[in-house]
């Protein structure tokens, strides 16, 4: 992707489910687990580079015994730092202990981190700075092991406002101002509650306090504690948890907003943000890797039970399709083969802003995440080559020449790699304070693909949010080449407005579709609009969520999509640049046949799964209206 946007964040758990002893005679480690864990996070490190944080917990260790351990990290390397620390301990402890050190047992009652449960967390932060408190995954801790609670997740909540009032009305006063927090003290306070009552069940019944908490342990309501703290949460989630007494969970949304996969055979429990990275840690096909199914909850119990439980009664599934075109890993099986098709759906306007002009026009991609619709499209375009060869053929019954065949038979789409990304200069510049100056050379062009005013570019891309890169960088580089027209290609529709379920996307002032349509408004003498869907947004500001209608959709009613792609092409063209410049888009219906079971499309359409969502773009117009930078949500 050109416009880089940030993505909250991935998850991964693993429960051992055999004593540790067991690998360390099955795999020749008692370090499996954590092994496994590396490898999850690693392989998910595209979800979050802002930081990390790992939590561990022992089973079944004596009282004044630390069982839970926890480190967290916002080095620019996260992943490898948290275990870089981990194994300097174990590496300490080899030279001090090398008679005991390959013993589990000894490992595990020595050693942090030897454990049967752990929980990672990668973090693309899209509130508050990436301090290691910031960092995932929080803990609520006491001193009865069942009233433990540790938390991580990709998620974000659009209503924390009425969640943190109603944690105040409980008689909390909770730390922080923020929709970690309040997920955190909401679960906290009906796993309390759910202790009382077993609590008090048992102390009736004649059980000294000591057996009281061993009860308790063994018949806590997991399923109900979530399903109580969750009534009210209005947004994308995908959480994952575990309690002090060692059960387990992970919970996803009603709507399937965020992703969420697991696998268990009688040896490993594993939960991921992806399904991919299941796969290759455990060398699995794809159909043994399930999807938490919306509204429920994975529950791996002490004992080693897993099951799937109703949390929320789920609504019609609106998955993220963003997560399809760019955030997940295109070694997918399903994945890879939308994104193909996301690119072969965009041949015909392709061919369109091209002319028809097919034989003077080279095709290429944005690296890396475009390659795959890159390769649908060039797809694309040979079928639709094959269908020309067959009626030329035809149309000549007999008559051509050898050399006349073998022109029309040999004719191809011309493929180049013209855009090189170097990776290393854009870490660079996301940290230097002086970035517009250095931005154009985070792209490099291949010199002599093109013939200088002859030959088309068309070049595409995952997604256009903000366009600024484009204009800033690629297309400048591009026109150095001296085509003739240079068609940028969006595999994904208009970005038009924000997210608030966990993608970096909450300004409206940002995208470059909502710059285009505000454009055209006042280009043909409708600033009008504006003023009165600022209005109605005032008017409904204090309305109760489900009552806010999004009239923000009124601002791109009075022009096609078409205009709104030229009017972009137009900001994103640079004086300088000689190019012609053309933008295309994919639409909406081609995005669903493409990704027919995610058909979560709210910042391309407006039709948000929550009411929360309308209340984020009812503020978030105001803001841009008032001028005003501040998150709405």
């Amino acid at each position: 992707m050109s416009d880089e946007i940030k993505h909250k964040c991935g998850i991964a758990l693993i429960r051992l489910l055999k004593p540790i002893e067991y690998y360390q005679l099955k795999y020749g480690t008692w370090k499996y687990g954590l092994q496994k864990l590396y490898l999850l996070m690693e392989k998910q490190r595209n979800r979050g580079q802002d930081g990390a944080g790992l939590v561990s917990l022992k089973f079944n260790v004596a009282p004044g015994q630390k069982y839970f351990s926890r480190y967290r990290s916002s080095d620019s390397d996260a992943i490898n730092d948290i275990f870089k620390q981990v194994y300097s301990q174990f590496k300490k402890a080899e030279r001090k202990y090398p008679g005991s050190f390959d013993d589990a047992n000894w490992a595990k009652n020595n050693l942090p981190f030897v454990s049967e449960l752990y929980l990672g967390h990668l973090r693309y932060g899209t509130f508050g700075s990436n301090a290691s408190e910031n960092l995932h995954p929080v803990m609520r801790q006491n001193n009865w092991k069942a009233r433990n609670l540790v938390i991580a997740g990709n998620f974000n909540l659009t209503n924390v406002d009425e969640l943190f009032n109603t944690l105040v009305e409980l008689g909390q006063s909770p730390k922080d101002y923020n929709d970690t927090v309040t997920v955190l003290e909401k679960i906290g306070h009906f796993l309390d509650k759910e202790n009382q009552q077993l609590f008090d069940k048992y102390k009736s019944g004649g059980y000294s306090n000591r057996a009281i908490s061993d009860r308790i342990s063994e018949n806590l309501n997991v399923a109900n504690i979530l399903a109580e703290a969750s009534k009210r949460w209005d947004g994308g989630y995908a959480i994952a948890g575990m309690i002090g007494n060692g059960d387990a969970f992970v919970m996803r949304d009603p709507w399937g907003i965020r992703p969420a996969y697991y696998y268990h055979d009688d040896e490993i429990a594993l939960v991921a943000s992806e399904r991919p990275v299941i796969q290759t840690v455990m060398n699995l096909k794809a159909d043994q890797v399930k999807e938490v199914e919306p509204g429920k909850a994975i529950v791996i119990r002490k004992d080693g039970q897993v099951t799937q439980e109703t949390v929320r009664e789920p609504f019609e599934r609106r998955s993220c399709s963003f997560e399809r075109i760019y955030f997940s890993r295109g070694s997918d099986r399903s994945i890879y083969k939308e994104r193909k098709k996301l690119g072969e759906l965009l041949v015909p306007p392709i061919v369109e802003a091209l002319d028809g002009d097919l034989e003077n026009t080279v095709f290429s991609f944005i690296p890396n995440t475009a390659e795959s619709a890159f390769y649908g499209m060039v797809a694309g375009i040979e079928d639709l080559l094959i269908d020309q060869k067959i009626r030329e053929i035809r149309a000549a019954n007999g008559t051509l020449e050898d050399e006349e065949l073998a022109a029309i038979i040999s004719r191809r789409p011309r493929v180049e790699k013209v855009a090189i990304k170097d990776i290393k200069l854009r870490t660079f510049i996301a940290r230097d304070k002086g970035r517009k100056d250095l931005v154009n050379h985070v792209y490099d062009i291949t010199y002599g693909t093109i013939r200088r005013g002859v030959d088309n570019l068309v070049i595409i891309d995952d997604s256009i949010v903000r366009g600024t890169t484009l204009k800033q960088s690629i297309i400048k580089i591009l026109d150095r080449l001296g085509p003739k027209r240079i068609v940028v290609v969006s595999s994904s529709p208009q970005i038009r407005y924000p997210d608030c379920y966990g993608i970096d996307m909450a300004r409206l002032g940002d995208f470059i579709a909502f710059q285009a349509a505000i454009q055209l408004l006042k280009d043909v003498g409708k600033e009008s609009v504006i003023n009165e869907v600022y209005k109605k947004s005032v008017a409904q500001k204090h309305e109760p969520k489900e009552e806010i209608v999004n009239y923000v959709k009124d601002i791109y009613s009075h022009f096609t999509d078409e205009q709104v792609s030229d009017k972009i092409a137009v900001l994103l063209k640079a004086p300088e640049v000689e190019s012609e410049i053309k933008i295309v888009y994919q639409s909406i219906e081609n995005l669903h046949i493409a990704c027919p079971n995610d058909l979560g499309d709210w910042y391309f359409t407006g039709n948000y799964p929550t009411p929360g969502g309308n209340k984020v773009v009812n503020t978030s117009f105001i803001n841009y209206i008032e001028g005003i930078s501040a998150r709405a949500y």
